[in-house]
């Protein structure tokens, strides 16, 4: 009888050991790839391994998640693929989060630590706000009142190709609503004082950031319209591919360019990045930032530095620009302006948001959330306008939230919030068509997908 139990116990020692080996992937640096997705209903971070030959997804095991101090939203890698960085918000169902980015140092096992949360602890806005109000003999009366700052609201990121800053997009709220005393009637009232976004930049070293002097930066009020709301981002790159594009061999530059997408006035604005980060506006002849279509929700710069593509989520178009970095016949000044391109703005699908250049400037891939859809283009190198790829737009899955393209041009993530998974698409890169796969299984909630 002992014997048996003995028999018994030693097979479900090996059973528990399947099951641990089953539930947990070895993962190589030098031959897989990594994808990371915070889940936003578990508030924690998953990461998987990317199977190089056949494109096999499979879970690694992350004891605790890790979890994440916040509500987690856009993910995003560093350069050399060390590190994660996940925008967080503060939530009540959540006891101890807070706002800001947290970075996770990612291991050799593809594990990842703790997080670090840099909290964004600047505020923006006015200070003061003029009140206009009618007196009972009809004269009219300006006077200013004292507006405490509105905390930012980090939303979308995006870090230069030295992983020297961190750009966050921070969306517009609602406004303020204080009360005040009417001079004119002597009557206290209540006004709303409308906020702009901003962009926060962050200093980067071994993963850890510190806010910059300076930051946020609000962006600036276009005449005539409402407080700016920045909802997405991109950097001009000061590395190119190594290979297989048009610009591979070249010298990139050592300047850097920001594009901000501001949804509330329709325009890209333009930043120019100072060597500690601080960030100047470069305005238009005659507004701040260059007009695109209505509701520009998702930007990207091509890895050549050439181009701008803007997705607009309402107008459900792609406008697309040159970055005038010498001039030309459409350039009248080499200051990293943009251009319309001749042939902008592009049809796509319902409501397209996240955005992303394959990393050889050749192909365009957008999400159309509405529609749960992915289209894809190919890039004229000679002017930027772009061709529908044959076979798409291509069915992701609902929520469709957010987009990943691996560093050798060989697959596409998109993460899917309300389906729970995420779906993969491999490139074929002599056309850029994509074939889907089965997606893979998140936690619920994916808000994100980073690639390496």
């Amino acid at each position: 009888m002992r014997t048996r139990f003995t028999w018994i116990g030693a097979m479900l020692v090996l059973v528990a050991i399947g099951f641990l080996m089953a539930c947990s992937t070895k993962y190589k640096p030098s031959s897989n790839g990594l994808i990371v997705v915070p889940a936003q209903g578990s508030a924690v971070m998953q990461t998987f391994s990317l199977n190089l030959g056949n494109g096999h997804v499979s879970q690694i095991n992350n004891t605790s998640g890790p979890p994440i101090p916040g509500l987690p939203g856009a993910v995003i890698l560093d350069p050399t693929g060390a590190f994660a960085y996940v925008v967080v918000n503060q939530n009540a169902t959540l006891p101890g989060s807070a706002t800001g980015v947290v970075s996770f140092k990612i291991g050799s096992d593809g594990k990842l630590a703790a997080g670090t949360m840099s909290p964004t602890l600047n505020s923006t806005g006015p200070t003061t706000a003029n009140i206009t109000c009618t007196t009972s003999t009809n004269v009219q009366d300006t006077f200013a009142v004292s507006v405490q700052p509105a905390p930012v609201v980090p939303h979308a990121l995006a870090i230069d190709s030295a992983g020297k800053y961190l750009f966050v997009a921070d969306v517009v709220t609602s406004g303020q609503t204080l009360p005040y005393l009417n001079p004119c009637t002597n009557v206290t009232e209540t006004a709303t004082v409308p906020v702009p976004g901003a962009v926060t930049v962050f200093s980067v070293s071994s993963g850890s950031l510190t806010e910059i002097a300076g930051s946020p930066f609000a962006l600036p009020n276009e005449a005539g319209g409402t407080a700016g709301s920045a909802s997405a981002l991109a950097v001009t790159p000061t590395a190119f591919p190594i290979e297989f594009a048009a610009c591979s061999g070249h010298a990139a530059p050592t300047t850097e360019n920001l594009y901000v997408t501001d949804s509330a006035n329709n325009i890209v604005l333009n930043y120019t990045v100072a060597s500690d980060g601080t960030l100047a506006a470069v305005p238009t002849a005659t507004t701040p930032g260059v007009s695109t279509g209505t509701t520009p929700s998702g930007v990207a710069v091509d890895p050549c530095g050439q181009f701008v593509y803007v997705a607009n989520s309402v107008s459900n178009t792609v406008s697309a620009f040159t970055i005038c970095t010498a001039v030309s016949q459409n350039c009248l000044q080499g200051d990293y302006s943009l251009q319309p391109v001749l042939s902008s703005p592009f049809s796509v699908g319902d409501t397209p948001g996240p955005i992303a250049v394959d990393p050889f400037a050749k192909y365009v891939y957008v999400v159309d959330t509405g529609s749960s859809q992915l289209s894809g283009f190919r890039i004229s190198a000679s002017d930027g306008s772009l061709t529908a790829i044959t076979g798409t737009p291509i069915a992701t899955n609902s929520g469709a939230n957010s987009i990943a393209i691996r560093s050798d041009g060989s697959w596409i993530f998109v993460a899917n919030l309300n389906a729970a998974n995420v779906s993969q698409y491999a490139i074929t890169q002599a056309t850029g068509g994509l074939t889907p796969q089965t997606p893979f299984t998140s936690l619920n909630y994916p808000t994100g997908v980073a690639v390496k």
